[in-house]
């Protein structure tokens, strides 16, 4: 047996063992008419009419100004991918999310892997919940963090036993190194969601930044919230779930996705301006790729604008209704489920 052969008999054998366990993974089409409850366009924006003819009346006013690279970027935005749009685009974003910075990303998990796999230093720790993205563990194994540490899901205070953030952060100052991260010299960062996506739950966001502030009081607890899938759909005008509780000073970096409420693609993270340089110099999913090219900035324009002027809001209302009667529904028709 040749060694490609050996390898496609390996790879069956994994293939297999998913299909046994009937976890395993394929393209599938929706078929047209049906209601579907798997889609992240939480508001259905691309199917707004007023969404649709300003971005393809902006994609066509960028065709007649011959503008370059109308297709692709032309490159990473280091080299000739960079365009006075894209960065238009972020000084607005970072204005509605009332952040210093912004910087964009082709993906949420492009901004999750490039922040996480970069900022923290080889003394510091990271502590997250056990529910957070695939993008965050990603990002956390290339991260040069000495440690990486959850705490059960949206559990905050308590003891050991709870595996609370708290008990985490206290068995952090009470070890070896335990003064230097009470002197405030290494870091703890501390990530979260705004709303966990297969669960559905949202995340105790003033209480953590409570919890971390109090046992890391030197400015070293440092918290970074996911808030893909509550960006549009939570705050004032869908500024996002940090931004509805007033936290954005007390949380050190947020990464926005456009691909669940906004209907398009590509991500954010919202930091400092000096955060937001040592991104541009450090992380490798930012500087090795084609930066995102210009119909997609155009659609991320176009749903941010349909936000700020506070055109989604219905949208979110009728979501929220939704989100109610299933849930009453559910509660007067329990599903049962068969192992």
């Amino acid at each position: 047996m040749s060694q490609a052969n050996r390898l496609d008999a390996s790879l069956t054998k994994h293939l297999n063992r998913r299909k046994s366990q009937d976890i395993f993974r394929r393209l599938t089409l929706v078929p047209p008419g049906t209601a579907d409850f798997s889609s992240n366009a939480y508001l259905s924006l691309s199917a707004q009419p007023s969404v649709k003819s300003t971005f393809l009346a902006r994609l066509q006013d960028a065709a007649h100004a011959n503008t370059p690279s109308l297709l692709g970027s032309g490159g990473s935005r280091l080299l000739d991918g960079n365009s006075a749009r894209a960065e238009s685009l972020e000084r607005t974003l970072a204005s509605f999310h009332n952040a210093p910075a912004a910087l964009l990303f082709n993906s949420a998990m492009d901004a999750n892997v490039g922040l996480f796999s970069c900022v923290p230093q080889p003394a510091d720790v990271i502590v997250y919940d056990e529910l957070v993205h695939a993008s965050i563990h990603d990002g956390m194994r290339l991260s040069r963090a000495g440690r990486k540490i959850a705490f059960a899901h949206n559990t905050v205070w308590g003891t050991q036993e709870l595996k609370s953030l708290e008990a985490t952060l206290v068995a952090l100052l009470e070890g070896p190194d335990g003064n230097l991260f009470r002197s405030g010299d290494r870091n703890v960062f501390v990530a979260v969601e705004g709303v966990y996506s297969m669960d559905g739950d949202v995340g105790p966001l003033k209480e953590v930044a409570d919890c971390v502030e109090r046992w890391l009081p030197k400015g070293n607890g440092l918290v970074i919230v996911d808030e893909a899938h509550s960006v549009g759909v939570f705050g004032g005008r869908g500024q996002g779930l940090v931004s509805e509780l007033g936290l954005e000073d007390r949380v050190w970096a947020r990464v926005m996705g456009f691909g669940k409420a906004m209907g398009c693609s590509g991500g954010l993270v919202l930091c400092s301006e000096i955060a937001r340089s040592y991104l541009i110099n450090y992380a490798r999913t930012f500087i090795y790729t084609t930066a995102i090219a210009l119909p997609s900035l155009i659609s991320i324009e176009v749903a941010y604008d349909f936000m700020i002027k506070g055109e989604a809001q219905p949208l979110v209302r009728h979501l929220k209704d939704l989100v109610k009667q299933t849930h009453r529904l559910l509660l007067a028709n329990p599903p049962s489920f068969q192992s």
